[in-house]
C-alpha cells in the first residue's frame, strides 16, 4: 500500500496476462510474514515496508490445484519499484506493474483476491479516516 496524492494504491504485478500481488511460498522454518516481507522485496525491490495495521492477514479460497496465498498489508512509503531477474527464471518473475486505486485492483485481480482487496480498503480508510 502506499498513499498518493489522489489516495491509496494498492501494487499488483502482472505476468502474462495475469494481474496478481506480491506474494510466495516460505523456506523452510520461515515465519508467514517473513516470507512475505522477503517475497515482497524479492518480486518488487521494496525492503523498507511497514506493518502499521499490524500483522493481521486475509487467506485467499483454495486455487490451482490447492493453494492457498495469505496476503498481510504493509505500507511502503518510499522507493521505485523494480522487477528484478529471478534466478530461478533468468528473467523477470513479472512483466509490469502498477500502483492502483482498490477499484482497479478489483478489476484487475482475480476473484479470489476480492474479499481481500475489500479487506485492505476498510483497514486502510478505518485506521486513516
Amino acid at each position: 500500500m502506499r498513499r498518493f496524492e489522489d489516495g491509496w494504491r494498492c501494487l499488483v504485478l502482472r505476468v502474462y496476462r495475469n494481474w496478481d500481488l506480491p506474494k510466495g511460498a516460505p523456506q523452510d522454518g520461515e515465519a508467514p510474514l517473513v516470507a512475505a516481507l522477503r517475497e515482497a522485496a524479492e518480486e518488487t525491490g521494496l525492503r523498507a515496508l511497514e506493518l502499521p495495521w499490524g500483522d493481521a492477514y486475509r487467506e485467499t479460497p483454495v486455487y490451482a490445484r490447492g493453494k492457498v496465498s495469505r496476503i498481510y498489508l504493509a505500507l511502503s512509503r518510499e522507493g521505485d519499484v523494480v522487477l528484478p531477474v529471478s534466478a530461478e527464471l533468468g528473467r523477470p518473475e513479472h512483466h509490469e506493474f502498477r500502483w492502483v486505486s482498490f477499484a482497479e485492483a478489483e478489476r484487475l485481480l482475480p476473484p479470489r483476491f476480492l474479499d481481500i482487496v475489500r479487506w485492505a480498503r476498510e483497514t486502510v480508510e478505518d485506521a486513516t479516516g
